[in-house]
């Protein structure tokens, strides 16, 4: 059973109930945020990262610390693009079932893993998507205690199930609208398709009139922005 239709019901539901979150941006501007999960991938991210290079577009990276210590030359190739780079966990393990002790190592170890292969301080990596969307009111108490951003999203398609490329592009369009925080897939699962996912896509929002920002700008006109 596919829970795409679901969604869209669940962001309307979440998102005023857990307000400190990023879920999504200015309703007022027709700015949107393409954000991707679960790479680097060697052989999806570079293909994914043509695609932005070539509409010259920036975008959103929710890396694992697992998948960046063993390809960190993607996970560079992501930050010499000049996009956002955001914490995914280590290992996409529900920050739910860690321990305290295991969550904050998850997020430290991924934090080391992309400030060596990236060559950036890993301190001021602060924007962070629990995997599988998954959280409690005490992850994000844990998460805004260590000085972390939680970002969720308004637009999930549902691509890691590989429905079919014309139906995750289906889906995008029929539901985004300003401010709108768009997730995708550039890992193992969903990986394959999103290349030319992302190619489809680009150019049918560029000819609605969005404009493509990336998670950073959406925090500066959140209520509960913390400077990293």
């Amino acid at each position: 059973m596919q829970l795409a239709p679901f969604f869209p019901v669940l962001y309307r539901i979440l998102q005023p109930t857990f307000p400190d979150c990023l879920w999504s941006g200015n309703a007022h501007t027709k700015e949107i945020a393409l954000t991707f999960d679960d790479g680097p991938h060697p052989v999806y991210t570079p293909q994914l990262l043509k695609v932005l290079d070539d509409y010259a577009i920036p975008a959103s990276f929710f890396l694992l610390g697992a998948c960046v210590h063993r390809y960190p030359t993607v996970a560079k190739s992501v930050c010499d693009f000049g996009h956002s780079i955001g914490l995914h966990g280590y290992d996409h393990r529900s920050f739910p079932l860690l321990t305290t002790t295991q969550l904050r190592q998850s997020l430290e170890s991924t934090q080391s893993a992309i400030s060596a292969a990236c060559g950036i301080n890993g301190t001021k990596l602060r924007n962070v998507r629990p995997p599988n969307g998954l959280f409690t009111p005490q992850t994000l108490e844990l998460l805004t205690q260590w000085q972390y951003r939680s970002v969720m999203w308004s637009v999930v398609p549902e691509d890691w199930v590989r429905p079919g490329i014309n139906l995750v592009v289906q889906r995008v369009l029929e539901q985004v609208q300003n401010g709108s925080t768009i997730v995708l897939h550039d890992g193992a699962c969903g990986g394959s398709d999103v290349a030319e996912i992302t190619q489809i896509l680009i150019p049918q929002l560029l000819q609605l009139g969005y404009k493509f920002v990336n998670i950073d700008n959406f925090w500066h006109s959140h209520p509960s922005y913390l400077q990293p």
